[in-house]
C-alpha cells in the first residue's frame, strides 16, 4: 500500500489505518483478545502499517493487544496513540506517554495525539500551552515523532498550533458525517495537516448490512443514533441503493467504496477498525479502488442526501460525543456524571 506523508513530519503512513478501539473491549460486546490479535496482524499482512490506539481504550488494554500482535515487526510499522482529557497537565502527559510506550513495548510513538480538548467531560481545564510544552519535550527526546490532536474544532486547532507543529487532526468524518468539511478541514489543507478520519463507515451504516427493519439491542450504542431512525435511516438506505451500482462496477463492497471515497478527499486518511481477519483484509482492499473525478462527484452528491439535514448532523455530533469516548463513567465524580448527562440531554432536544 502506497504511503503518504503525515503532515509536515518525516513520518509516512498508509491511507487506511487500523483502528483498535474495539480491542480495548470497553463498550464492545463479544470481543476476544486472540481474535483481535489475529485481525490486527491480518491488517498489517494486507498492507496497513499504521496502527491507531489510545490509553483510554480499555485503560491500556488495546495498546497491550497491539503489542502482542506486532512487537516482532515494530520497526516496519507506525504507532499512533493518544493521551486522554484527564491527563493534560505537563507531568501527566509525560507519565501517560511512558505508560503507552510500556503498553506498546516500544521506545517511541510515531504519532502522539491529544484525544479530546482540555475540559472535556468534566475534566479540569489545562492551558493548551502547558500540554503542548510536554508534547514538544517528548518530541525533543525522541519519544514521539509527531504531534496530533483529535476532536478539536478549527479554533482549538489554531490555538494548539501556536505552541508547536501539529501534523494531524483526527475528527469524525465519513460520506454521511461531514460537518468537519466546513470547520477544520480548510485549515488543515492550508497548513498541511493530515486528516485521520475516524468512524469512516458511520458506525457501520455505510456497509449496507442493516435493513430498515433492523432493531439494535438497547445496550448497542447505535440504538440511540438518529441516523438509524425514521426518515434519516430511510434517506440513508436510499443513498446506499444509489451507491450500489458504483460499487458493483468496481467489484467492491459498499464499505470499501465509502473508504475509497474518503481517502480520495484532500489530505484525508481513514481509520477503519476490524473485529475479524476478514474485515481487516476487506478494509485494506479499499486502497485499491480507484474512483474517477466524475464518480467522486457523484458519490459526494449521493452522500449529501443524508448529510444536508441539520437535525441529523446535530444528533450525529451528540452520538459521537458519547460513543467515541469509550468513556469509563466510573472514573468521573458523581457531579461530573450528572453534569455530563444533563448537558447531553439538553442539547439533544430538537430546537
Amino acid at each position: 500500500m502506497e504511503k503518504r506523508s503525515l503532515g509536515r513530519s518525516e513520518v509516512q503512513i498508509t491511507p487506511i489505518l487500523m483502528g483498535t478501539w474495539q480491542a480495548g473491549k470497553k463498550m464492545w460486546a463479544g470481543i476476544d483478545d486472540q481474535e483481535s490479535i489475529r485481525a490486527i496482524r491480518a491488517a498489517v499482512e494486507a498492507g496497513i502499517t499504521t496502527i491507531d490506539t489510545a490509553e483510554v481504550y480499555g485503560q491500556g488494554h488495546s495498546e497491550q493487544i497491539v503489542a502482542q500482535a506486532l512487537s516482532d515487526i515494530r520497526d516496519r510499522l507506525e504507532y499512533a496513540s493518544k493521551v486522554f482529557a484527564d491527563h493534560l497537565k505537563y507531568d501527566q502527559v509525560i507519565e501517560a506517554c511512558h505508560r503507552s510506550l510500556t503498553n506498546l513495548q516500544t521506545d517511541y510513538l510515531d504519532l502522539y495525539q491529544i484525544h479530546w480538548p482540555s475540559g472535556s467531560f468534566g475534566n479540569e481545564s489545562v492551558p493548551i500551552e502547558e500540554t503542548m510544552s510536554a508534547l514538544n519535550k517528548l518530541q525533543e527526546e525522541g519519544k514521539i515523532r509527531a504531534i496530533g490532536v483529535s476532536n478539536f474544532n478549527r479554533e482549538q486547532l489554531e490555538q494548539a498550533a501556536n505552541y508547536g507543529r501539529i501534523d494531524s487532526l483526527q475528527p469524525p468524518y465519513s460520506l454521511f458525517w461531514r460537518k468537519i468539511e466546513n470547520d477544520a478541514i480548510p485549515y488543515c489543507i492550508e497548513h498541511q495537516i493530515s486528516v485521520l478520519a475516524y468512524s469512516p463507515m458511520a458506525q457501520g451504516l455505510l456497509t449496507g448490512k442493516f435493513s430498515l427493519e433492523h432493531k439494535f439491542e438497547p445496550e448497542d450504542h447505535r440504538s440511540a443514533n438518529v441516523l438509524f431512525q425514521g426518515q434519516n435511516f430511510e434517506r440513508a438506505h436510499q443513498a446506499l441503493e444509489q451507491l450500489k451500482p458504483i460499487a458493483l462496477k468496481h467489484n467492491c463492497t459498499l464499505a470499501q467504496l465509502a473508504l475509497a471515497w474518503l481517502i480520495a478527499q484532500p489530505q484525508t486518511n481513514a481509520i477503519a477498525g476490524a473485529r475479524t481477519v476478514s474485515q481487516a483484509k476487506d478494509n485494506a482492499q479499499a486502497a485499491n479502488v480507484s474512483l474517477s473525478a466524475e464518480e467522486l462527484q457523484k458519490i459526494d452528491c449521493i452522500g449529501r442526501q443524508v448529510t444536508d439535514h441539520p437535525r441529523s448532523s446535530v444528533f450525529v455530533t451528540l452520538d459521537l460525543l458519547i460513543i467515541r469516548l469509550s468513556l469509563d463513567l466510573v472514573g468521573l465524580t458523581l457531579l461530573h456524571r450528572v453534569n455530563l448527562w444533563g448537558w447531553l440531554r439538553w442539547i439533544s432536544i430538537p430546537r
